[in-house]
C-alpha cells in the first residue's frame, strides 16, 4: 500500500537537506552574499555584522540559509524551505512614535475644562499650546493635535469672555442714558 501524504523529494534537493552540516565552503558563500547586500545597501552595517558572526559560528545549511533568505542571489546549496521567514533577530526594529509633548497635553485639558471654568483656564491653554508648538518645533516631539485644540479651545473662551463683557458694556451704557 503506497502512503497517501508521501511525496517524492528530488535527488539535488536530498544533498542540500536544512540539517546538513555546513562546510567552510558553504559559510564563505554565505558571507558573500551578505558582503554583497551590505555594498548594495540592503542590510545596514550592525545587521551585517551581526549576520556574518552567525554565519561563521552557524552548524547547518539550513542556518545559513536562514541569514541570506531576504538577500538577492543566494548561494546554490542555501535555498530556504518554502514559507521561511526571517528572524526578527535581524529584521530591522521599527520607528518609535515621537514623544507627546507635555504641554500640548495640558493645553488641550486646559481648552476642555473651559467650559467647566466658565473660561478661566482659557488663558493658560492659549499660552501652554503656543509654547507646546515652539518646543516641538524644536525637538521634534508630537502632540502637534492636542496644541492646536488647546489653542483653539482657549481663544473661543478668551472671545466668549470678550463678547460677554462688550454686551455687558452696552447694556451699562444703554441703561445708563
Amino acid at each position: 500500500m503506497s502512503n497517501p501524504s508521501w511525496q517524492p523529494v528530488p535527488w539535488q534537493a536530498q544533498g542540500n537537506s536544512p540539517s546538513l552540516l555546513a562546510a567552510h565552503a558553504d559559510r564563505e558563500r554565505a558571507v558573500d552574499v551578505l558582503r554583497a547586500g551590505f555594498s548594495e545597501g540592503r542590510l545596514q552595517q550592525d545587521e551585517y555584522e551581526k549576520r556574518v558572526e552567525r554565519a561563521f559560528t552557524a552548524r547547518t545549511v539550513g542556518e545559513l540559509a536562514v541569514l541570506v533568505a531576504d538577500l538577492p542571489q543566494g548561494p546554490s546549496g542555501m535555498q530556504p524551505a518554502m514559507g521561511a521567514a526571517v528572524p526578527r533577530t535581524f529584521m530591522p526594529a521599527p520607528p518609535l512614535p515621537p514623544a507627546t509633548n507635555g504641554k500640548a497635553v495640558g493645553a488641550m485639558v486646559c481648552g476642555v475644562l473651559t467650559t467647566m471654568t466658565m473660561g478661566l483656564t482659557g488663558i493658560p491653554a492659549v499660552i501652554l499650546g503656543h509654547t507646546a508648538k515652539a518646543e516641538m518645533r524644536r525637538t521634534g516631539e508630537g502632540g502637534e493635535g492636542f496644541a492646536l485644540a488647546g489653542i483653539i479651545l482657549g481663544w473661543l473662551s478668551v472671545a466668549g469672555w470678550a463678547f460677554f463683557l462688550a454686551i455687558i458694556m452696552i447694556a451699562s451704557v444703554a441703561s445708563g442714558s
